[in-house]
Order: structure tokens, then sequence, then C-alpha cells
């Protein structure tokens, strides 16, 4: 798809496959409500599929000789017969770990919990980009001011001295450049642990 393609110009066509992946696959494996995502939450956080666990699957499939779900399935049980094992392994405990976090949860914590989400984590940014103005501003020995609402549409978070500055955070440049924005001011980074800001600027 090129990136004047849109959808609306294609045709549609809706196909049910559900029957012809149990004929494909056999009968597919039925998870009670909320379970699966309890358990990704709980392999997320124990890294049980890393490439190291289970091996790069994008690569092994592709070394598979025959292209058949059987055959792959045959294969990999062959070639990496204690992978699945070895990455159960590593999820259950994670599972008892977040059972006994549940059990610590009530309307209290759920409170706390969403004040901090709406309230607290949406102020953020904005304490952040006071510490890291103050902080520059200071190292230099000059002024610094935050950015009106007009110079805010303009991509300016604030001043430094007389230089107009964008503050960003790090993951921002992961992004796709068609998706960030052009911002013709001084740009400056940050990355926020619960400890520790590491400011990235050329100032």
């Amino acid at each position: 798809m090129s990136e004047k393609d849109n959808l609306s110009d294609f045709k549609e066509i809706k196909l049910n496959v559900q029957e012809k992946f149990k004929e494909i696959i056999g009968e597919t494996k039925e998870f009670p409500k909320y379970t699966t995502q309890i358990i990704n939450i709980a392999n997320q956080n124990a890294q049980g599929t890393r490439p190291e666990v289970v091996g790069q699957m994008s690569e092994l499939i592709n070394r598979c000789p025959e292209k058949t779900y059987k055959s792959w399935k045959e294969w990999y049980l062959k070639n990496y017969p204690d992978a699945i094992k070895k990455a159960t392994q590593r999820v259950k405990p994670m599972i008892d770990n977040i059972k006994e976090a549940i059990e610590l949860i009530d309307e209290k914590m759920v409170e706390d919990w969403v004040e901090d989400l709406v309230i607290t984590k949406t102020a953020e940014g904005l304490v952040i980009q006071e510490i890291i103005l103050e902080y520059i501003a200071n190292k230099k020995g000059i002024k610094w001011r935050l950015a009106t609402p007009y110079e805010e549409s303009q991509n300016i978070d604030g001043y430094i001295g007389e230089i107009p500055v964008s503050i960003k955070p790090s993951a921002y440049l992961a992004k796709k450049s068609s998706v960030r924005e052009t911002i013709y001011v001084e740009m400056i980074y940050y990355k926020k642990t619960v400890k520790f800001l590491y400011i990235y600027t050329k100032l």
C-alpha cells in the first residue's frame, strides 16, 4: 500500500475462516475470559517467549522446509523440544506473583491508581518541562520561562534565555519520520525512570 492509498478505494472481501482454521490446525484452544490477558502480562514480565528461550520465530518459520502448519509444528518441536516447557516454567511463577498482588488490591488502591493516572501522570510532563528548563537555565546563569498558549501552538514548550525549546520524551525519536512533526526550534529530549531524569540537550 502506498502513502496515497486509502482502503475505501479497494474492494473488501469478507471471509469466515473459523472452520478453515479448525480444519488446518485442529480444534483451536479455548481460554476462559480474561485469562489470556493475565497470562500475557505475566509473560511480558517474565520474558518467557524471548528469542533466547523459544527462538526467533520469524526466522525459524522460514527455516522450516515444508510450509504447512503440521510440518511447522513437527519441525519446531523436533528442533526445540524443551522450548515450550522452558517458557512455561518462566511464566507460571509470575502468574503466582500476580495472584498474590491481586489479593492486595482493594477499592482504595484502585482509587489511588486512578487518581495517579488521571491527575499526577497528566501533570508529570509539565513538571518535567519545568525541571528541565530551570536546570539548564541555572547552569547557564540565565532566565527561563514556560511558553504561552500561542507559543505552545508553535511547538514551543519554553524559553531558556531567548532560545525557544521543544521538550519531548526520548521515545519520540522512535516514531517514524512520517509521524513525527517537523519542529524548527531547539530540541531537548528526556527519559524518566523511577528515580532519575535523563536530559539530552545540545545547549
